[in-house]
């Protein structure tokens, strides 16, 4: 662990979701009147008592199985969803590449998108004008940028959207699975970015199931499993048992 102030501290994280049993009105509506099983929600938690500390300039990798609560987690960093119980605090402005693209428009296009999902990740129209050519470089889609964003392949909305997050100004970076999309070029060019981040002093937060970036790029790991912490620590070691869990 590092001496410095941490990043992101969270205690006892926890979170419940609630989900209707019934499929259709018919079998619904036994329940809503009194008559049948009483109760018409399912719930499962999600999170379950998750604690930990990230230091700020630290690379910090989530790891687990599908299902673990790993993207659950990051969302209550980034504050898209609410925690059920639990605490945590931030010292810094997030970058959150959680869902690429969840802010554009579809009609609009990549140009007015760019200005658009800037906004939404916290920069200003004057600060999006400076940075903008920059970020039509990194995407590499200059050609079809003022083109509805709905014409565009899934590689390049997800290069805009990735060209887009990176280039605002943060503290720390919440990545979703951001590597394991796009073509194998991309991939490298999005980690060497993240590389450059991290030289840089930055905190990143790195939901992955890919334990070699896990050993090489992360510091340290949290394993979750089932929604619950089952180790957390050195990044090498916590990657080994969730290699032995898996196999």
């Amino acid at each position: 662990m590092s001496s410095k102030q941490p990043a992101i501290t969270a205690r006892n994280l926890s979170k419940l979701f609630r989900s209707q049993k019934q499929k259709t009105f018919k079998e619904m509506l036994p329940a809503l009147i009194g008559k049948g099983k009483k109760g018409v929600m399912d719930s499962f938690w999600a999170l379950r008592e998750v604690s930990f500390e990230i230091a700020k300039g630290e690379s910090f990798a989530i790891i687990g199985p599908n299902g673990s609560g790993k993207s659950t987690l990051l969302k209550i960093l980034a504050g898209v969803t609410q925690q059920t119980q639990g605490e945590f605090v931030v010292n810094g402005r997030i970058a959150p590449l959680l869902e690429l693209g969840a802010g554009f428009h579809p009609d609009m296009t990549g140009r007015e998108n760019i200005y658009l999902n800037s906004i939404i990740l916290g920069s200003t129209k004057e600060e999006t004008k400076k940075i903008i050519e920059d970020i039509i470089d990194f995407s590499e889609i200059r050609e079809f940028i003022d083109q509805p964003v709905k014409n565009y392949s899934s590689g390049m909305y997800v290069r805009l959207a990735f060209a887009v997050a990176i280039h605002t100004q943060f503290d720390i970076l919440l990545a979703d699975e951001v590597l394991a999309v796009g073509d194998e070029k991309f991939q490298k060019k999005c980690l060497a970015k993240m590389e450059e981040f991290k030289a840089r002093g930055k905190t990143i937060v790195l939901v992955t199931h890919n334990t070699k970036t896990v050993k090489e790029f992360c510091q340290r790991a949290l394993y979750l499993r089932y929604g619950k912490e089952i180790s957390c620590g050195e990044a090498e070691e916590v990657a080994a048992r969730y290699l032995e869990d898996m196999a």
